[in-house]
């Protein structure tokens, strides 16, 4: 089972290293790498030369932000199963994509997710928040629940049948993309009860408060546009973090 790994980057240099480490170091052989650029200067492309998969399908060009650029990675993609990894994530340990590839055995399962760790930019060893993300129930979206996005695995069909992410989003693509593969998609998830991804602190939606105030917003359209609630609901999916901040801090 071939698993497609889509990396949106520009400008990663200093993080890909690690990020290439835990991929390179899987024990599941069959991935594929596909990396779209969107034009990094500091030495990107050389380290994914030097540090990358042998077999990486690397692009370089344009792009209108980053659902736009892992939008294109995801159509040069071959897999049969596709995932994100960006330079800010790690895999957690060695065997996270064979677990995948095992899970998509049951050809009932059309996703699958698990657990996500934020941890110190400067320290990765030390966690800041640990997401627990528990069973998915269709009710639970009303809720503010979500599958941690890093750690979603979709079968290339999901994609096909219910479309890529929408570009006029520039923080919450994401989510609006995993309601919409949820509500009008009916994707059918497995969840995994281990800890996938391991993600640096300070990416683009948390960042600053004004990036968190854009973000809100945004969540707010895609939680409207998906039917799945109202402010209660954004409410909700902003209180639940605070306990992954208590039970992740070290």
């Amino acid at each position: 089972m071939k698993i497609s790994v889509v990396t949106a980057v520009r400008n990663g240099q200093k993080t890909l290293p690690d990020m290439l480490e835990s991929l390179k170091g899987q024990i599941h052989k069959d991935i594929e790498h596909v990396v779209q650029d969107g034009g990094s200067t500091d030495g990107t492309l050389d380290v994914l030369r030097q540090v990358g998969l042998p077999d990486t399908q690397m692009q370089t060009c344009a792009d209108t932000g980053i659902y736009d650029a892992i939008n294109k990675g995801i159509s040069r993609a071959s897999g049969d199963i596709i995932g994100l990894l960006h330079s800010d994530d790690r895999l957690a340990a060695p065997d996270i994509l064979a677990t995948v590839a095992a899970a998509f055995e049951d050809d009932t399962v059309e996703g699958v997710y698990g657990d996500l760790q934020y941890v110190a930019r400067d320290d990765p060893q030390r966690v800041i928040r640990h997401w627990k993300a528990g069973p998915y129930s269709r009710a639970n979206l009303q809720r503010g629940w979500m599958p941690p996005h890093p750690t979603l695995y979709l079968r290339r069909a999901v994609f096909e049948r219910v479309g890529l992410y929408d570009t006029s989003f520039s923080i919450s693509g994401d989510y609006d993309g995993m309601l919409r593969f949820l509500t009008a998609g009916h994707v059918r998830l497995a969840y995994l009860p281990i800890v996938m991804v391991q993600m640096k602190m300070g990416g683009i939606s948390n960042r600053s408060f004004a990036h968190l105030i854009r973000k809100s917003r945004e969540d707010y359209r895609a939680i409207r546009r998906n039917n799945i609630g109202g402010i209660t609901t954004l409410v909700a999916k902003n209180v639940s973090k605070l306990g992954q901040f208590r039970a992740g801090q070290v």
